[in-house]
């Protein structure tokens, strides 16, 4: 059997990260996914998808994405029934994240650094004579530190 979901949208509010009472993080958000298609003179679909991180993912959601934050989610679609304030039955589809990572640029995510100092360009090498380099010599295995090396199962390195 085959159950595996992968979303990209943005998120629609902050996530807030709570504690379980056996101590594990947990948050749930939800991810806006545009529709591939829309149809012509409409306006573009959207859906909302509520997703659930547990764990060092919820811990890193909470951490790192913000409401319109673009965001990545892979996991696997569940399923739970509840009864809501009315007394009705309900259900609820959900994915459980297994990975959540960032799509959008740094800033565009909010995790990116003021930007740094321009590194030092790297030295310019020219080429020369040889002067300063020697010959080895050949046929010679015991020169090179490496060569005919192996490992016990017998294979080189």
């Amino acid at each position: 059997m085959l159950n595996c979901a992968v979303i990209m949208g943005r998120l629609t509010a902050d996530p807030e990260l709570r504690t379980t009472n056996s101590g594990i993080s947990v948050t749930s958000f939800t991810v806006a996914v545009d529709r591939r298609f829309q149809r012509q003179g409409e306006d573009k679909q959207t859906d909302f998808i509520n997703v659930v991180a547990w764990r060092q993912s919820a811990e890193f959601v909470t951490r790192f994405f913000r409401k319109g934050s673009m965001i990545a989610v892979q996991g696997s679609i569940q399923t739970r029934n509840y009864e809501d304030r009315n007394g009705n039955k309900r259900t609820a589809f959900e994915i459980v994240a297994d990975n959540v990572s960032f799509c959008g640029s740094k800033a565009e995510t909010g995790t990116g650094a003021a930007p740094a100092a321009r590194p030092a360009p790297a030295p310019a090498y020219q080429s020369g004579d040889a002067e300063g380099f020697s010959v080895l010599p050949t046929g010679d295995d015991d020169a090179f530190p490496f060569a005919g090396a192996n490992n016990d199962d017998g294979l080189p390195f």
